[in-house]
């Protein structure tokens, strides 16, 4: 399976509470939905339904996967809400217990996670996308187990917030594979990792 990490991002880098006031008040963040005004229904949508149509499963951090698993069931009947709904997912948390899993998801306990998602990674099939979830997507990114980051950026400063971006001083390359952009400046950027890191 290839890990593929799709996220909404500021041109600061900040990823926190693209979509709602409510989502993730952490540190005092006062600017919850700032991705609504940018969001193109055909670039940006585009983007996560070909995300979701090469799916295997989805992979939650607990914070994320809880918002998710609040929101989506309710809005079955539209095919991309169905097919988020049907979809196998994985949660890694520390917190939940088996008994509070619901949404079709599989725990993964944190201090398994990396050792979990290697496992999965080897093994065969579709993709196994990432949405959200900073913390886990910044410990993928540390250890090299993204194949693939989308990038939503949305022309927009916050002024600090939650990062994917290991701080750890590791150099990383990347290649650009396509991009595109939508009516309201919003850039859609895939990349994978440059041969030879």
């Amino acid at each position: 399976m290839r890990i593929v990490i799709t996220e909404f991002i500021s041109l600061d880098g900040v990823v926190q509470a693209p979509g709602g006031p409510d989502e993730d008040t952490d540190g005092g963040f006062a600017h919850g939905g700032w991705s609504h005004p940018y969001f193109d229904p055909e670039v940006v949508g585009g983007a996560f339904t070909g995300a979701l149509t090469g799916a295997e499963a989805l992979l939650y951090g607990r914070r994320t996967w809880q918002g998710m698993a609040a929101a989506w069931p309710e809005r079955a009947g539209d095919p991309f809400a169905d097919r988020m709904n049907a979809i196998p997912k994985y949660v890694v948390s520390r917190t939940l217990g088996d008994a509070e899993l619901t949404w079709n998801t599989t725990r993964i306990p944190g201090d398994e996670a990396l050792a979990r998602v290697r496992e999965l990674r080897a093994t065969g099939g579709g993709d196994l996308v990432v949405m959200g979830s900073p913390t886990l997507v910044r410990a993928l990114l540390r250890e090299g187990l993204a194949d693939e980051l989308v990038l939503m950026t949305m022309p927009v400063l916050l002024g600090g917030g939650k990062t994917i971006f290991p701080d750890d001083g590791g150099l990383r390359g990347f290649e650009l594979v396509s991009a595109a952009t939508g009516a309201n400046g919003a850039q859609v950027r895939t990349f994978r990792p440059a041969a030879g890191g």
